[in-house]
């Protein structure tokens, strides 16, 4: 739409530089011309000194037999036809009227121009939306269509909770009259709550493609603009285009954009936002009632949000729309399988199991990388080997089998992820390992991942204390190989990651006993400028748990030194299996351990480069967060 206004504008401003160049072009001929008197005229037809005569109005321009133009005005009463006529010169009448609206139109068009320009800049300037430069308050609520693609509810899957109850919304559109006969109000609006990727948009799109009524879409950052009062005029006027096409649905995307808490800005309580803010909870309820007007908005902030815009009156119902199980994955899944042809082998049930923590989002990327990869070899369709690899390539990275290292780099990657395996294996309450590799992936220059059996809701103390012995190992096995002299920045990523669960467990979950059960996050985040309010922290507490996490982390380090220890043949027979294999899967894993052969199909194809090798670690990423029901806290395997 804009290029073609770009091209439009183009078109019109060089039709009037030629309209222009014509006028001045031929006015530049009438000051070219001579002027003399009427009777030399007379005299130079007697004498055929006249080549052709032009006559318009009261002036009679002519060309002599001398090439040049003159031109002489007539008198009112002089008979000029009879003249030529008789001396046989060409005559050429133009009509008066015509001509003098031409001359005022051309006169017109270097004010139209520069009109013309004036308007294209303004509009530039304020967007190209909104009805131009007179247009600036206008709602920038697009209406969706047909035409922009159906989402109907069986394009949504795994999140069958939030369906049911925006289904409900949709019914009420429908047959208002099932629930009003019991006294049930239409709700004014439902908040979609829930972490980036899990469906929110979509599940809108599946209500404008079900409700068959007007579906207005927006972002919350379109209402907000650098002049005070732009964002409540555009709220003010999107309500009133609701109430117009009522019954209707008006979607805010990211909401919070629009709608944090009042008085944590920097305008002193009297900002742009704010104000953009105040507009919106009035017209959602307010003195006016705003009937058939739904409006429904998502959010993966709604910590941030204003209160009073969650009250019931404004957003009736807060639906969740988490992360999906196990069974809601492989409906995903098969919902964006739907147009990629699967092979034989595939088996949506064991991808979804081995995807614990994948959004929405995240499980169509797997399908798209998988498809991906089956078209790069040739294949016609999709092949468990594929979906396997675009597994790896999301949770681990990309490899980068091109890296230089050296033989002694190499080894000692080897025996810091041949550590990590071997207390994986040992402590129970660790995760099963899936697989181990020191072929470079993304930024980890080896990795071993832990994928757990199911879906794991909350976290106990000592898995957790079992979870930071694992992370430590690699260190631990670092030393035990090579000294304390010879400890190298491979471990740094496992020492955030286990200062990261120990400060959850002191700070958040209550697993101190030294500290209490006392949430000293929030004080951290305020701290930090991250949160509205907060509590300070005292000098001695502050030190308590400086001593605690530190405890934690020693504790978790003795244990792997401890295991390594015990187990040294074990971690030897790994390390080396990694050397010469690069890649062991959880099974291959333990028949190495065992002395046994991996019984790899493709061992020369697997067989590494001299120059290939990675030089840091790293294990599945965890990332500790509370839970949102019942307070528990959790953790949630993050793929990197």
């Amino acid at each position: 739409m804009g290029n073609a206004r770009n091209i439009a504008f183009w078109v019109v401003l060089f039709l009037l530089i030629l309209a222009l160049f014509n006028l001045f072009s031929g006015g530049g001929n009438t000051l070219q011309s001579r002027e003399i008197s009427y009777s030399e005229f007379v005299a130079a037809v007697g004498e055929d000194r006249v080549s052709s005569v032009t006559l318009d109005g009261e002036q009679v321009r002519f060309r002599g037999s001398d090439g040049k133009d003159y031109v002489a005005i007539k008198p009112e009463d002089a008979e000029i036809t009879n003249l030529l006529i008789d001396n046989n010169i060409p005559i050429k009448a133009e009509s008066q009227e015509q001509s003098g609206f031409q001359t005022f139109i051309l006169s017109l068009l270097p004010f139209l121009l520069l009109i013309g320009v004036w308007i294209y800049f303004m509009n530039r300037m304020q967007g190209g939306r909104g009805g131009g430069a007179m247009g600036f308050g206008k709602s920038r609520a697009k209406l969706l269509t047909e035409k922009h693609g159906r989402v109907t509810f069986d394009d949504v899957a795994g999140i069958d909770e939030a369906k049911e109850e925006l289904e409900e919304i949709v019914e009420f559109l429908r047959n208002p009259q099932k629930f009003s006969r019991l006294g049930g109000k239409i709700p004014k609006g439902a908040l979609l709550v829930g972490p980036p990727g899990t469906g929110k948009t979509l599940l809108a799109r599946a209500i404008a493609g079900e409700a068959g009524v007007p579906f207005f879409t927006i972002s919350g950052s379109d209402f907000v603009e650098m002049f005070v009062g732009v964002g409540a005029s555009r709220v003010r006027d999107m309500f009133e285009q609701a109430k117009k096409n009522a019954p209707c649905i008006v979607f805010i995307d990211e909401i919070d954009a629009v709608g944090r808490h009042r008085g944590a800005g920097y305008g002193g309580g009297n900002d742009e936002r704010e104000q953009t803010l105040n507009q919106l909870l009035v017209e959602m309820d307010g003195f006016e009632a705003n009937e058939g007007v739904i409006i429904i908005a998502a959010t993966n902030r709604k910590d941030v949000l204003d209160p009073a815009l969650l009250r019931p009156g404004r957003f009736d119902r807060q639906v969740t729309v988490p992360n999906p199980d196990i069974k809601g994955r492989e409906k995903i899944l098969s919902v964006h399988a739907r147009k990629t042809p699967l092979g034989p082998d595939v088996d949506l049930r064991i991808i979804a199991r081995g995807t614990p923590g994948f959004s929405g989002a995240d499980l169509a990327n797997l399908v798209n990388e998988a498809a991906l990869m089956a078209a790069r070899v040739g294949r016609r369709f999709v092949a468990m080997e594929d979906f396997e690899m675009a597994k790896d390539k999301i949770m681990m990275g990309a490899e980068r089998r091109s890296m230089v290292m050296t033989p002694a780099q190499k080894e000692m990657t080897a025996y810091h992820e041949a550590g990590h395996a071997i207390v994986g294996l040992t402590l129970p309450k660790c995760d099963p390992v899936y697989k181990a590799t020191i072929i470079p992936r993304g930024q980890a220059l080896g990795m071993v991942m832990s994928l757990p059996e199911m879906d794991q809701l909350n976290y106990f103390k000592d898995e957790l204390e079992q979870k930071i012995a694992m992370t430590m190992a690699g260190k631990a096995a670092e030393i035990i190989k090579y000294g304390d002299n010879a400890v190298s920045n491979g471990p740094s990523g496992d020492i955030m990651q286990a200062s990261g669960l120990a400060r959850a467990m002191v700070m958040r979950w209550g697993m101190s006993d030294k500290v209490g059960n006392i949430d000293y996050q929030e004080a951290a985040e305020a701290f930090r400028g991250n949160g509205a309010g907060g509590f300070s922290i005292s000098a001695h507490t502050k030190e308590l748990i400086e001593e605690e996490v530190k405890r934690i982390i020693d504790e978790g380090y003795s244990e792997a030194h401890r295991i390594l220890t015990e187990r040294q043949e074990d971690w030897e027979r790994l390390a080396q299996g990694l050397l010469e294999y690069e890649t062991l899967t959880g099974e291959e894993i333990e028949r190495v351990i065992r002395g046994e052969p991996p019984h790899k199909e493709d061992d020369e194809d697997d067989k590494p480069d001299t120059g290939s090798a990675p030089s840091v670690t790293a294990i599945p990423k965890t990332k500790p967060r509370s839970k949102p029901k019942g307070g528990e806290g959790g953790m949630e395997p993050e793929p990197t």
